[in-house]
């Protein structure tokens, strides 16, 4: 019996799609309201996942989405950092 190997899932704050977490991107807060992009899933704080997808980064822009599930204001910077991944 080979043992089948869990995948970790995650909910898109967006589209609240359950995806599995290799399709989603880590945005963390600190206490100290610090918010950046954690590509690698390991930061310290809270955090909230979006879909790599330009329409729901703009639209978690628009919605404030991601500064309700972080409990802080998102800068606009970090918004066109998740951009400027979709395009690279």
């Amino acid at each position: 019996m080979n043992k089948v190997k869990k995948v970790p899932l995650r909910t898109c704050v967006v589209t609240k799609e359950v995806l599995p977490k290799k399709l989603l991107v880590r945005i963390a807060a600190t206490k100290e309201g610090v918010v950046s992009i954690d590509l690698h899933g390991k930061a310290p704080g809270r955090g909230a996942y979006l879909k790599l997808a330009e329409d729901v980064i703009i639209l978690a822009k628009k919605t404030k989405a991601l500064d309700r599930k972080l409990e802080v204001t998102v800068p606009d910077h970090i918004y066109e950092e998740l951009l400027k991944l979709i395009h690279e």
